[in-house]
């Protein structure tokens, strides 16, 4: 009997290696068995990371063979969570860190916006070596933008070993969707052949759809290897010393594991394992606590030394998945991590009282690892948290006679601020107003009250102080799949429901369970623009099943050598002349734009503030400006490029005037990033005329992506012509006949439309010279666009400055700076939470606009229809968070806010009774209230908390019956909701006006 039960028994070892301390947990899985936690240590961590793993281990075992008579053959795996790979990146580890070469697929596109783009210079100084742009790529429908010419790539090696290079990053266009051409793999068979002992990541097996965020995070990945190879060797060392031979696991950023082979080539998937393992541990000791408690919906706060971390822990026990682009050392990125909130808030907290107001403070400031030196109850002198929560009687370490001279008072009061910060954290978190339990972990969850508001229960199960080397203990294997298939001829619903069968598949097929086999996370994102295409993300998840004796919980696909003898070089820093400006609020408050003569010459700066307007200008659609902005500012920057704007009264009467944009799906933008499409529109429209050039340049819709692009075409790098400072929608409008120009044709033939043409840049060129009607215009081009790879280069007929004084929405690129800095300076002087009121102040006041709403988005609905997206977000009410200045401010209900690509209307529901309080062409956009910046709706997501604001539109759409009937809801075919205008037009001012030199 004892033979049958010792074969059987499943016994498994989490570790969790923090920045201050090295955590192990012994678990017994073996179904039914009486204790399942046997035992739990901690130690500090060590430099030499592995040394801490190979004590805090020996400790548990020791215990265990003590007191449960443990043998170190019963235990079937060891599973390491490690944040020693991200601090190799914060710390900017000269040691740590490689110079990386990057091989960029794109054939003609992408090349305005080079790899190291969105890179800090001082991250750029240790990491970027040479780049290339080489033939390859994908289009959205899985064709060929070119093929991959290994000639071509042969080449490029020989430079690369020129430079002493052994770390190469590839990445092609739309990577992701390539199963059967394999071009990244292709490339990098070429550049191992070339390049004895090269390390190299494909940039699909890293992140998800979006060009430059997945390149970047394969940047920094590529960046890490030889060091990963290293430490997960040492890991295998540790395991080898200790006399264990079983398979050794690392956690990843979703809860999952991976084999050593597989986290040595992709150590980014480690980043962000701390806090999904104490979220996955916390499930796990709630479930293990209460066996028949139900499946919900929980907060789990994580309150450690310095900070504490608030995560959701949804009821499939795993975390929400944050939004798809984060940042990290700079660095924008869409790889899978937790959304997680921290606050300056742990028990190494430094606790201090104002001497004018006597109001007690907590944090941020911190003594960190110093507490056991430092906290008065250690016989320092300095008071902290956990000093508080001793003289509370509620923790009981170090010497309590320490603290006993502190007063009730002060006691309370420090003790309230912990409970008012932890709540008001635990707010911003919910996804609804309705209470959920909260799970408090990590050493430093006795400063939490019993009671928060806002949550049902406040627990601390039983090894809390544990609960993220627990959740390394259980990771489970999954499978992912990130694909964007055809959907015409069949629901959407039926394709998710076959690539959730593959995900499920492929997590079997890396070593889960089939009977355990869940899927954890399932999206379908129909793409606007498009017809009959869709993007799924499916994930699927299971117990490691612990048949794979080869430790490989991988497919033979995803596998990679764990290299052995692998030496760490120095990779000293190699400084350059350009530096990161960090920009004060009193710097933004100084600071002038350059304007001189009437000529407004661009900073790096003014563009920042110019791509967060533009985005909040798009009312939910127009695409994300973030692409453009890193082309500009790398022409800024890099190649000296002067961007010019002008006034539209500069010019004569008869000079004529340039517009246009990008035609396409902005989803398409983000992968197949720009090329020279628009140039080569632009300049081929001009041939055809006979034209001269332009004397300006003029944005289609200031709103989104197109609000900028003018910018790179009229730089003094490409055509050098000056951008006006206006544009014709005043916003983002998702069909091109609903501009300005076009208002003033009453023969609906679109005559200040045509001639146009349209490029896809890589040698498709075609013009449209006459059309029966105006909405034919935009229907004909949009179906060539979907023929010419769904994104295109649009420009239309030039317009002599006479004709634009009428047609044109004066000073938006102005409107758009002022919108941009005022988010900005509300980051910068920690005033977000009133970001809304600020940008009413910045654009006219309350006169021409106002706060509609704030709230979390509760419900959110897409489908595509004819190429658009089509939905309704719904957002909930909640209260005003601490630190808002007008507290009589307060939302209820709810509020329903329609879309086509754009927000269309708003609708408040309260107590059963609904209004309409803002309908287009007013402009009706939705802010992220964690940062001010615009929400598209491709970002809505569930959960996030979100302004609304409105502005009142232009007098081009609301001064005729026709300019109402093309930009109010009559266009969209909604003819029983009458437009009411939300205030009154103010101009924008111009920034030129103003600091005209």
């Amino acid at each position: 009997m004892t033979l049958v039960q010792e074969q059987v028994r499943e016994i498994r070892i989490g570790v969790d290696c923090g920045g201050t301390n090295t955590d192990a947990a012994v678990l017994d899985l073996t179904p039914g068995a009486e204790k399942v936690v046997l035992a739990a240590s901690k130690t500090p961590t060590t430099p030499q990371v592995t040394n801490g793993i190979q004590k805090v281990i020996s400790k548990v075992l020791k215990q265990c063979e003590t007191e449960n008579n443990l043998k170190k053959k019963d235990i079937k795996a060891i599973s390491i969570g490690t944040t020693h790979f991200v601090n190799a990146l914060i710390q900017r580890s000269e040691n740590g860190l490689e110079r990386v070469a990057v091989i960029r697929l794109c054939g003609p596109f992408s090349r305005r916006t080079p790899p190291f783009a969105g890179f800090p210079y001082e991250l750029r100084e240790i990491l970027q070596g040479p780049c290339f742009f080489v033939e390859g790529g994908l289009q959205i429908d899985g064709s060929e933008i070119s093929s991959v010419v290994p000639s071509e790539i042969e080449k490029l090696c020989e430079e690369i070993k020129a430079a002493r290079i052994r770390a190469v990053a590839i990445s092609a266009v739309y990577a992701p969707i390539d199963f059967t051409l394999k071009q990244e793999e292709q490339v990098e068979e070429i550049v191992q052949r070339c390049i004895p002992g090269v390390f190299t990541t494909c940039s699909k097996k890293v992140a998800n759809i979006s060009l430059l965020e997945r390149e970047n995070a394969t940047i920094l990945n590529t960046s890490l290897l030889p060091f990963a190879h290293v430490t997960v060797n040492g890991f295998r060392e540790a395991a080898t010393a200790l006399g264990l031979t079983c398979p050794v696991f690392v956690t990843s950023n979703d809860g999952t594991l991976l084999s050593l082979e597989e986290a040595a080539p992709l150590p980014i998937k480690t980043f962000s394992s701390g806090p999904t393992n104490s979220m996955r541990g916390a499930s796990f000791l709630a479930k293990l606590a209460d066996p028949k408690a139900k499946k919900e919906t929980a907060l789990v706060v994580d309150i450690g030394g310095t900070t504490t971390e608030v995560g959701v822990l949804l009821p499939t026990g795993f975390p929400r998945q944050a939004a798809s682009h984060h940042e990290l050392c700079g660095v924008r990125l869409n790889f899978a991590m937790p959304h997680v909130t921290s606050i300056g808030l742990g028990g190494g907290s430094l606790v201090k009282q104002d001497s004018s107001t006597g109001k007690v403070t907590v944090g941020p400031e911190s003594v960190g690892y110093r507490i056991t030196e430092e906290a008065l109850v250690f016989g320092g002198k300095i008071l902290t948290a956990t000093d508080i929560a001793v003289a509370a009687g509620v923790a009981e370490v170090g010497e309590t006679s320490a603290v006993q001279h502190i007063s009730k008072d002060y006691v309370n009061a420090a003790r309230e601020r912990m409970k008012a910060m932890l709540e008001i954290t635990v707010d911003s978190m919910k996804t609804s107003a309705q209470d959920i339990p909260v799970y408090l972990v990590g050493g430093g969850a006795l400063l939490a009250p019993d009671y928060l508001s806002g949550a049902s229960k406040v627990h601390r199960f039983p090894h809390y102080e544990c609960a993220n080397a627990v959740g390394a203990a259980i990771a489970q294997v999954a499978g992912t799949i990130d694909t964007v298939e055809n959907i015409e001829g069949q629901t959407i619903d039926v394709v998710k429901h076959e690539i959730e069968k593959k995900a499920i598949q492929r997590a079997i097929d890396s070593g889960a369970n089939p009977k355990t086999v869940n899927v954890i996370e399932s999206e379908a994102i129909p793409i606007a623009y498009t017809v009959g295409k869709c993007r799924f993300f499916v994930k699927a998840a299971g117990e490691w099943s612990g048949s794979n004796s080869d430790n490989s919980v991988i497919s033979s696909t995803q596998a990679h050598s764990l290299e052995k003898n692998v030496e760490l070089r120095p990779n000293p820093r190699r400084p350059s002349n350009k530096k990161d400006i960090e920009w004060l609020a009193k710097d933004i408050l100084d600071y002038r734009p350059d304007v001189s003569n009437g000529v407004w010459t661009l900073s790096a700066l003014d563009l920042d503030f110019i791509r967060i307007g533009t985005y909040i200008l798009g009312c939910g659609g127009g695409g994300d400006p973030q692409q453009d902005y890193l082309c500009l500012r790398e022409m800024v920057n890099e190649g000296g490029a002067k961007i010019r704007v002008i006034e539209l009264g500069s010019l004569k009467s008869d000079q004529m005037i340039g517009w246009g944009g990008i035609m396409g799906s902005p989803e398409v933008g983000a992968e197949r990033c720009l090329g020279e499409e628009y140039n080569e529109a632009m300049t081929e429209l001009y041939k055809l005329l006979n034209y001269p050039p332009p004397a300006g340049l003029c944005a289609l819709e200031i709103g989104g992506s197109n609000g900028m692009i003018n910018m790179i075409t009229g730089s003094d790098a490409i055509l050098d012509i000056p951008v006006i400072d206006g544009d014709f929608m005043g916003r983002a409008y998702p069909t091109g006949w609903q501009t300005t120009p076009n208002i003033y044709d009453d023969e609906d033939k679109g005559k200040n439309l045509l001639p146009c043409c349209i490029s896809s840049g890589d040698g498709n060129l075609l013009f449209m010279t006459r059309a029966k009607f105006d909405h034919s215009i935009d229907a004909s081009l949009r179906a060539a666009c979907t023929e010419m790879g769904t994104q295109v280069g649009h420009a239309s007929r030039p317009l002599t400055v006479e004709f634009c004084q009428k047609a044109m929405i004066k000073n938006t690129v102005s409107l758009s700076w002022r919108i941009g800095r005022a988010v900005t300076l509300a980051n910068k002087q920690h005033n977000i939470s009133n970001v809304g009121s600020v940008i009413i102040d910045a654009i006219g006041g309350t006169e021409t606009g106002k706060v509609l709403f704030a709230g979390k988005i509760v419900e959110i609905n897409r489908r595509v229809y004819k190429g658009h997206s089509i939905g309704e977000v719904v957002i909930a009410a909640s209260q005003p968070d601490e630190g808002v200045e007008d507290q009589s401010v307060t939302y209820t209900g709810t509020l329903k806010i329609p879309f086509k690509n754009e927000n269309l209307y708003a609708v408040h529901e309260v107590d059963g009774k609904s209004e309409i309080i803002a309908t287009v062409p007013d402009l009706i956009t939705v802010l992220d209230a964690g940062n001010g910046e615009a929400l598209g709706t491709p970002d809505y997501k569930y959960g996030l908390h979100v302004i609304v604001f409105g502005v009142t539109a232009a007098p081009q759409w609301t001064d005729s019956e026709r300019g109402l009937k093309m930009g109010d809801l009559r266009s969209f075919g909604i003819d029983d909701i009458p437009y009411k205008p939300i205030g009154k037009y103010i101009k924008p001012k111009s920034v030129i006006e103003e600091y005209n030199a």
